[in-house]
């Protein structure tokens, strides 16, 4: 019992000093384990170290110290095994290729150490005679000879003089990977074109490729996936702090689809079938855009420049594709009259005939299309549109600047079935007058002169949704039926209403001010307005001579010149719906997985800095040392707050000592408030005051 007494009493005399110093002894064990097993592994045995050569060493040294050694194997002085002999072959082939050993001594590239696993478990066994030579394959391709921009360091300050952004290639002309990868890059650069700039910069120019190349803690310059590297330089990027690396997939859509949503911020344009193309794109559209639908027969992702022009015209459209499948024909055709693909299918206003393209498209047709399309035919008034369409009194007609009264159609209403088929009725009007189909009831000189104002731009039909722009329906058709067309639905009551403005620009007259409120006033706009409201029948016939007569009036009669602030119109979504979120969906490039596989190779960079096993250490001796003046600090005041605690004490006692002498010691003044004596008595007074 005495002795396991003991060894527990030992025992627990020994854990507290090891658990007071476990940090500093955890870190010493570290420093010792990266020191001794970490940092030899960062390093391994260079080619030039299997060779007995010092590193850098010239082709000429390289070749005369495997001289020495394959001299010694002919003599039969010594007979390798077949993989030493395989690693002294490779890093002779190697190093003897004034390309590659370039590309090896200044940024560590060895595309192609694979194939020494691959020998050395092939010839497992064997005579390194029956090792096949040469192990190594060489490759030169130059892409010089083709029609791709070749950056050097004096061209590369210029290469920024306009805004677009860049993509670069790093490329070796001695890289086998860089050879392939060059179909996959010209696919590229066709794709990007019009979009971005594209360049390549070879490794022979080493001021150029180190200012590239990443830089790991102890010096040295390396392209972490190898070669061919991808960097983009975003709009108004020129240095290096800002280039943004690739790191996926060197495919083709991979590296298109990481430039375009990555460096350009470019929305994705989403894939539909025929079951949910109603409902996840059609039904979400906006009323008042233009539905814009590609169908493909390979399934490819949308190129750049569609995307860039999808979000260039995103107030006007919206955009979706669908992949072309053989047994759907007859849905497609029946639907959108769509004969095969590719093919480009417009929808504009309800009821009105699809516009449809067939065939493949360049990106100028394209965009030239999209200008055209980019309208419904009866545009609705929006903040976006109203100068272009004349319909704004704080700009002009659409006829020019100098043109000094215009006239605005429109048809107000909230979204429904009857205003649908009102603004079917004003769009066959504006068909009728911009086709000169003549009517049997309208008078033909009011029709030619109105056709001739829609033709020379002075006149402009829209739509205009009352329950969205309720402020703008309400400033024009303030009545008190408007109700009925303006503001949200309180009934089921809904009267879309036609009419006209006319606007009209006094050159010679100057600003006015209007009453904003009781206190303040504000500038009203420069053209004047005037408002005629239609209360006839849906007839195309009546509704023309209205409109003739009204511009008749107006441009003969003398009308008061009223000037107003007209409200602004309220601005629709602000982003599409189709690439809300564009701009957080990551690419594949870019993915969950490749962060945390970033953060792995960031942390794989610095376990090879040979400082910080000396940090380690240091780290240790400190905390050691801090833990070890903290333990003894109690003790020592201990010891020596024991006499200063009596001293205290002892002056203590003497100032009370002090205190109560001066008190008994001090005279006191006389006074009526002095303590009465013990002896003191009252004399009694006598009743009288005299004697």
């Amino acid at each position: 019992m005495t002795t396991g007494g003991a060894r527990v009493a030992a025992t627990s005399s020994i854990l507290p000093p090891i658990i007071a110093y476990a940090v500093p002894l955890l870190l010493f064990a570290l420093a010792l384990f990266y020191q001794l097993v970490v940092l030899p592994r960062s390093f391994p045995l260079s080619h030039y170290d299997v060779l007995g050569v010092k590193r850098y060493s010239s082709v000429e040294e390289v070749k005369d110290a495997y001289e020495k050694l394959s001299s010694k194997w002919n003599s039969g002085i010594e007979v390798p095994a077949a993989a030493n002999f395989i690693e002294i072959q490779y890093a002779y082939e190697l190093l003897t290729n004034p390309l590659w050993k370039r590309d090896y001594d200044i940024f560590g590239i060895d595309e192609q150490f694979l194939v020494l696993d691959k020998l050395k478990e092939l010839y497992a066994g064997e005579s390194f005679s029956s090792v096949g030579l040469p192990l190594l394959e060489a490759t030169h391709f130059d892409p010089g000879d083709h029609a791709h921009t070749i950056i050097t360091s004096e061209e590369f300050g210029s290469m920024f003089s306009n805004s677009k952004t860049w993509l670069v290639q790093i490329y070796s002309k001695g890289s086998s990977r860089c050879a392939q990868f060059f179909n996959y890059w010209k696919e590229i650069t066709s794709l990007l074109e019009g979009v971005a700039n594209t360049g390549m910069v070879e490794l022979g120019d080493a001021q150029l490729a180190t200012f590239l190349a990443e830089r790991k803690p102890t010096g040295h310059f390396f392209f972490r996936n190898g070669l061919p590297s991808l960097v983009a330089f975003p709009s108004g990027c020129k240095t290096s702090d800002c280039l943004i690396r690739y790191e996926g997939d060197l495919s083709i859509d991979a590296v298109t689809d990481w430039f375009a949503t990555v460096i350009l911020g470019l929305p994705r344009i989403l894939y539909h079938s025929k079951e949910s193309l109603g409902k996840n794109f059609l039904a979400k559209c906006g009323p008042h855009k233009v539905k814009v639908i590609f169908f493909s027969k390979t399934g490819v992702r949308a190129t750049p420049f569609v995307r860039q022009t999808a979000k260039g015209y995103w107030a006007y459209a919206c955009f979706a594709f669908v992949l072309w499948r053989g047994e759907d024909f007859s849905f497609w055709w029946n639907t959108f009259e769509v004969e095969s693909a590719p093919a480009i299918v417009f929808l504009k206003d309800p009821g009105v005939k699809p516009v449809i393209f067939h065939g493949s498209f360049n990106t100028s047709w394209f965009a030239d299309v999209m200008e055209k399309n980019k309208q419904q035919e009866l545009p609705q008034l929006r903040s976006v549109n109203s100068m272009e369409l004349g319909c704004d009194a704080r700009g002009y007609s659409r006829a020019g600047v100098d043109t000094m009264s215009w006239y605005c159609v429109l048809v107000a209403g909230r979204l429904g079935p009857e205003l649908n088929r009102m603004r079917e009725t004003v769009r066959k009007v504006q068909e009728i007058l911009s086709n000169d189909v003549e009517l049997n009831d309208v008078d033909k000189d009011q029709f030619i002169s109105l056709a001739t104002e829609l033709k020379k731009k002075r006149l402009t039909f829209a739509w205009l949704d009352g329950e969205a722009q309720q402020k703008y329906c309400f400033f024009y058709l303030h009545s008190e039926t408007s109700y009925d067309t303006c503001g949200p639905r309180r009934d089921l009551t809904d009267v879309p209403r036609l009419f006209i403005v006319r606007y009209k620009r006094n050159a010679t007259q100057d600003n006015v001010r209007v009453k904003k409120n009781v206190f303040e006033t504000e500038e009203a706009d420069p053209a004047s307005q005037l408002v005629a409201r239609y209360n006839g029948s849906n007839e195309i016939a009546q509704i023309i001579q209205w409109i003739s007569g009204t511009i008749r009036d107006g441009e003969t009669r003398d009308l008061p010149f009223f000037k107003i602030k007209t409200p602004d119109l309220v601005p629709e979504d602000t982003d599409p719906f189709w690439s809300k979120g564009a701009q957080t969906i990551l690419s594949r490039s870019v993915g969950i997985k490749h962060i945390i596989r970033r953060v792995i190779s960031k942390t794989f960079d610095h376990m090879g800095d040979p400082r910080i096993g000396p940090i380690l250490l240091l780290g240790a001796l400190m905390a050691f040392g801090t833990i070890w003046l903290m333990r003894n600090q109690p003790t020592r005041q201990s010891k020596s707050s024991q006499p200063r605690q009596s001293n205290v004490k002892d002056e203590i006692m003497r100032k009370r000592r002090e205190r109560r002498r001066n008190a008994s010691s001090k005279d006191i003044p006389p006074s009526i408030t002095d303590v009465e004596p013990k002896n003191a008595y009252q004399m009694p007074m006598s009743d009288s005051d005299s004697d």
